[in-house]
This record gives structure tokens, C-alpha cells and sequence, in this order.
């Protein structure tokens, strides 16, 4: 752009050239609170001009009213660093009149500069799913070094990176962005400015923390003005490379209006909470119905259970079931494999269905979604390039298409169909959209493992039966007995409710020296999972830090989580910080002694068995852990378990 037009161009792209004097509304009354603040921050930008004094008076008289007058018609409050002098610079370079300043500054600011620029701001979690989608690993990064993307943004969004680039790159930089007037363009040239220097942040792994965040903020400083429009092109590459209904979901929230964007309060706003980039179903259908080469191309992963799939799919979708992940691991490996190999025979063959970027289908109902998230997790995980989330999933995607379901879906069955119909039942009487599995407890009763809400049900073959069961475990107490719960102090082994010990702090009998610990899974069926989203999972009820010891006499860094039915223990991974094996995976209902060594009371051994009629209960397999709150463990345990057969009960 020739310097001598830049002026009139940047007012036109503005649509401030016919604005006119919005400053002669201003009442010249300088009273803010922060007045003198402002004050000494326009004095202090002229200073940097080194103009004369006689223009450096000048200049900062007209910086204090347009911002005065601003900060009272938007209703804000100065604060130091905001950017906006940062902003005004680059104008001044321009010669406007004091009018023509505020008309170009007031439209910069509204239409290009984000909202919510503070930590925790919609504009940073944005930029965290965008630089998830595109790079897992350099994300995964930062998140473990816990740098978040205010940390070293926020300079470059308040002010479009005037405060860090030399004024000659801004000018070419903002020739372009005002040109091109794309508002999210400034989130792509950031990400474009973090994944170029990749290896160089990576390479920072034994710098610390704040070392980390004062680089990553002065990045923008070495781009010279030539690089600039390379620079714009690779940020509009990526732009062209990513979903675009993000765009319309965050638009308001971005760059709405302040009262809009307070009323912006839907869920699909909700950045903060998003697992990774949401698509929408509209774009998910369009965008698969292109012409190749155009625009993003989606292979759409369906993750219902198949009942939900069978009554009805998207035709191009490939089918993984969420529940096999875990139960069904090997399954699962095995599915995951077929869908790499799957994409990859689409792609190659040009298939509608096939595309680069992955997105994941749920049902749209939080009790089965939860597991659809954990697969989408798990693909992360493996840093997995273009990951992303149908918004609302299989419901959304009904209603998209309104009347043109069957054209639209495949084999969609309005009787068993979700949506259609929400009480829709399989052949065997269970809700269809649930998961089930039986776990056998060998008492003639088959505990039922509700995958969707990890809850509990049962079969009963015979009532006495049942209730043998039940009294065996619960120990209920004879008519005049004193109950004693049993509590961490506790040495010698006592009665629990005068019957035989369940929950034993004592002396072990020494039974599991005579049964192998067939509780450990070998490698290849072993899960990798990311600890701290595991132990954050909404239906772990407890967990703690264990040693895991093994039969050899070798003890292994663990995590035992406890959730409404199961218990589940973590093998720390040392080459892999974070991460961790699922190395046991026990329901409740099959354990029937808590034991521990009197001389070690953090030794303790889960018993597991069964009812083998008159025999009573057998013991076939054990776990042993070293658990420093030992008491505080066992006690969670118990509570849990007689929870579940409390449902037993009923």
C-alpha cells in the first residue's frame, strides 16, 4: 500500500471516512478516577515520539480527551497496559486530525480488538482448542507446564501486536488486516507465530516456567516487514484449515456488542469447559457434500452404542463404540485400527467420506456423552492432528435435518430412534440407548454394570439365594448384638457385626499365597490414560496414591480410584510423566475381604470371590497395595460397597 494513501484506505476499511467530529460531544471534563493515570500515560507515549515540546503538549492533550471521551461513552475504565495507546501510535504516524483519530481508533478498537482480553478470557480458551486441533503436542506442552495463553497474548490481542512488532511491520500488518477484514484473523496469526517456533519452545523444557512466558511474549519482535505478507498468508492457510463454525458461535461473544456479549451465556459458548474444537452439524453436512480439495473435509466417527447407531447414521460415518473402551479394551485397540485404516482407503480414493480432520458424534445426552469424551480424550492423547466434536451430536444432527431424515440417515428406525423416540426400548426390555454389562458374581445373580451411569442392577434366580449373599457380606448382626465399624486404628482382627470380617484391619490369613494375582493385566490389553483426567472424572467417588506390589515382591508407583461400582488402579508410566497404565479394573460387588498385617497396617489385600453354594464363599483371585491412608481408603470402599448392595436391595 502506498504510503501517501495509507491514510484515506485505513478510513475506508474503517468506514470512518464520512464519520464526522464525534468529539464535539465531549463535555472536556477530565474527572475519571483514573484520570491521572491516563494522564501520565499519554505523556509518556509523546516522550517516545520526540517531537518538539510545543507538538509533544499538543499530542498528549488530544490522546487524553480521545481516550477520556471513549472510556465515558463505552462506559470502560482506563487501565494501564489496555493497549490502546499502543494502538494509537501507528495512527498518529499517520497525520489525522484529532477527529479522524478518534473515528479510526473507536472502529479499530470496536470491530478488531477481542473482548474478555483478561486471564481466563474467551479469546485464550479459543486459542487453546485452535492450537489443540492443529498442534496436540506443542498444546500439551504448555498445558503441562501450566502456561496458559493470557500469559503471553494478552499484550498481542489488546493491541493487534502493536506493542511488541517495530512500527514498519505493523504498517504492513495492518494493510493486510484491514483489507482483508477478518476479525479472527488476529487469533490465526498468533497461532501461526507459536507453531512456527515449535522446536525452539520445545527445546525450552529446563527453562523455567516464567522464562518460558518471557520468551513466548516478545516472539512477535523478530518478524521484519518482507516477512510480513508470507506471514499473513500462512495465518489465512490455517484459517482455510479449520472449522468455520467456531466463527459463528463466538462472534458475539467476541466481538458483540458489551450488552450482547453479557447476554452471551449458552452452553456452546462455553469455551472454558470445551474438550476440543466444536463443529456444528450444519457444517458437518455441507462440508462433506463439496467438491474435493474444498474447504475442510470431515471423517465423521460416530461414537453411540450400536443399538443408537443402527437406528439411524450419518452414511459416510464410521462406527466406534464409546462403552468398548472400557469393556472392552482389545475390542476398542482393534476398532481404533480399523479406522485409521479406514480413513486413510478414503482419503486415498477420494471418498465423500473421507477427510483429514476427525470428528466425533455423540448421542447429545450427557449420560453417554461422557464416554464419547473420553475416546475423544484418548485420541488426543495420541496426539492426533484436526480432532474435533459434533456440537450437540446425534440429536442436533436430527433436527438439522427436520424432514429429510430419510434421505439424510441411513437405516433410521423411527421406533427405536432417540429423538424419535426417547423411551424406545431393546428386545431384552433395556432402555436402548444403555450399555450394559454382566458381571458374573457366582452366586446364581448376575450384577449388571450399567456403562451409562456406572450404576447397578440385579437378576435374582432365587430370594434365599439372594439373601445369603447379601447377609454374607453385609454381616448383618444377630437380635442383641453390638455393631463396631471397623476404624484405621485397629491391630488384631475382629468380628464385624458378630459375623465373619469383610473388612479386616488385621493379620491375613495367609489364603492369598495360594492364589495368583490374575488381577494384572499383560501389555498388550493394558489402556494408557492421562491421570489427572481420570482422577477427575465425575464418578470417581474416591482416590489416593498406592504402591502396587506385585507377587515377585516388586512394587510399582499407582493411583486407586474408586467409582460408584468399580475399583480401578493406575500404574504410573515413568518414561511418560502423567500417564498411566489401568492395570487393575475390579467390580465392588466381587470383593468380599479387606485385609491388612497386623505389624503393616498400609499392606492391604483385596480378596475377590464368589458363592460356590454350599462350600460358601471361595476366594479366587487378590490384589495387594501399599496404601499410606490405608484406613481413609478402605473405609471409602466400604461405603461404596454397601451402596451397591443397597441397590441390591431394591
Amino acid at each position: 500500500m502506498p504510503d501517501h494513501l495509507r491514510p484515506e484506505i485505513w478510513q475506508i476499511c474503517l468506514n470512518v471516512a464520512e464519520k464526522g467530529d464525534q468529539l464535539a460531544a465531549f463535555d472536556e471534563l477530565y474527572d475519571m478516577p483514573e484520570q491521572t493515570t491516563l494522564r501520565e500515560d499519554c505523556q509518556a507515549l509523546v516522550e517516545k515520539l520526540g517531537n518538539d515540546e510545543e507538538e509533544k503538549l499538543s499530542v498528549a492533550s488530544d490522546l487524553e480527551s480521545i481516550l477520556t471521551y471513549y472510556c465515558k461513552c463505552r462506559g470502560e475504565t482506563y487501565t494501564r497496559h489496555n493497549g490502546w495507546l499502543e494502538i494509537l501510535q501507528p495512527m498518529l504516524a499517520l497525520k489525522y486530525s484529532k477527529s479522524d483519530l478518534y473515528n479510526c481508533f473507536y472502529a479499530f478498537l470496536t470491530k478488531y480488538i477481542p473482548r474478555g482480553c483478561h486471564k481466563n478470557g474467551i479469546p485464550f480458551h479459543l486459542f487453546r482448542l485452535l492450537l489443540l486441533y492443529h498442534d496436540p503436542e506443542l498444546c500439551t506442552f504448555m498445558d503441562t507446564r501450566k502456561i496458559t495463553p493470557d500469559m503471553y497474548l494478552s499484550s498481542w490481542f489488546r493491541s493487534l501486536f502493536a506493542s511488541v512488532c517495530p512500527l514498519d511491520v505493523i504498517m504492513a500488518m495492518w494493510d493486510v488486516y484491514l483489507q482483508q477484514t477478518d476479525q479472527f484473523l488476529l487469533i490465526f496469526l498468533s497461532l501461526v507465530m507459536i507453531i512456527n517456533a515449535k522446536e525452539e519452545i520445545l527445546l525450552m523444557k529446563d527453562l523455567s516456567r516464567q522464562e518460558i512466558i518471557e520468551c513466548l511474549q516478545v516472539f512477535p519482535s523478530a518478524l521484519q516487514a518482507e516477512d510480513v505478507q508470507d506471514f499473513c498468508s500462512l495465518a489465512q492457510y490455517y484459517g482455510s484449515r479449520t472449522s468455520q463454525s467456531f466463527r459463528r458461535v463466538y462472534h458475539e461473544a467476541l466481538f458483540g456488542t458489551t450488552v450482547a456479549c453479557q447476554m452471551q451465556t449458552s452452553d456452546e459458548t462455553c469455551v472454558d469447559q470445551a474438550l476440543c474444537l466444536p463443529v456444528s452439524v450444519s457444517e458437518l453436512l455441507q462440508a462433506n457434500t463439496l467438491g474435493s480439495g474444498e474447504g475442510v473435509r470431515y471423517f465423521v466417527v460416530d461414537c453411540r452404542p450400536a443399538e443408537q447407531y443402527n437406528a439411524g447414521h450419518l452414511p459416510i460415518a464410521f462406527h466406534l463404540d464409546a462403552n468398548l473402551m472400557l469393556q472392552n479394551p482389545t475390542e476398542f485397540a482393534s476398532s481404533v485400527q480399523a479406522l485409521s485404516m479406514a480413513q486413510k482407503q478414503a482419503i486415498a480414493s477420494g471418498s465423500v467420506a473421507g477427510g483429514e480432520h476427525l470428528c466425533f458424534m455423540g448421542s447429545g445426552r450427557d449420560e453417554e456423552d461422557q464416554y464419547v469424551n473420553m475416546v475423544v480424550a484418548n485420541f488426543l492423547q495420541r496426539n492426533c492432528l484436526f480432532v474435533s466434536l459434533a456440537s450437540g451430536g446425534y440429536a442436533a444432527l436430527h433436527d438439522v435435518l427436520g424432514t429429510d431424515l430419510q434421505r439424510g440417515l441411513t437405516d433410521h428406525n423411527a421406533r427405536f430412534c432417540i429423538v424419535c423416540h426417547p423411551d424406545a426400548t431393546s428386545s431384552n426390555g433395556v432402555d436402548s440407548h444403555d450399555e450394559y454389562q454382566v458381571m458374573d458374581n457366582g452366586d446364581g445373580h448376575s450384577l449388571i454394570d450399567k456403562f451409562g451411569k456406572l450404576s447397578s442392577v440385579v437378576k435374582s434366580k432365587s430370594v434365599s439365594m439372594k439373601e445369603m449373599m447379601i447377609n454374607y457380606i453385609k454381616n448383618e448382626p444377630s437380635v442383641g448384638a453390638v455393631e463396631r465399624h471397623v476404624s484405621s486404628t485397629d491391630r488384631v482382627g475382629k468380628r464385624y457385626r458378630n459375623m465373619e470380617s469383610v473388612f479386616t484391619i488385621g493379620d491375613d490369613d495367609g489364603e492369598e499365597d495360594e492364589i495368583n494375582d490374575m488381577s494384572m493385566l499383560t501389555d498388550e490389553h493394558r489402556d494408557v490414560v492421562n491421570i489427572d483426567t481420570w482422577k477427575n472424572k465425575r464418578d470417581i467417588t474416591y482416590s489416593c496414591q498406592c504402591q502396587e506390589l506385585r507377587s515377585s515382591g516388586y512394587t510399582y508407583p499407582s493411583h486407586l480410584l474408586i467409582t460408584e461400582t468399580h475399583l480401578y488402579v493406575l500404574r504410573e508410566i515413568p518414561e511418560r510423566p502423567h500417564m498411566a497404565w489401568v492395570q487393575v479394573r475390579r467390580a465392588l460387588g466381587s470383593i468380599v475381604k479387606i485385609t491388612s498385617k497386623k505389624k503393616h497396617p498400609e499392606l492391604i489385600t483385596f480378596k475377590y470371590g464368589a458363592n460356590n453354594g454350599d462350600k460358601g464363599i471361595v476366594v479366587t483371585d487378590l490384589d495387594r497395595f501399599i496404601i499410606p491412608k490405608a484406613g481413609e481408603a478402605t473405609k471409602a470402599i466400604k461405603q461404596q460397597i454397601m451402596k451397591v448392595l443397597d441397590q441390591l436391595d431394591t
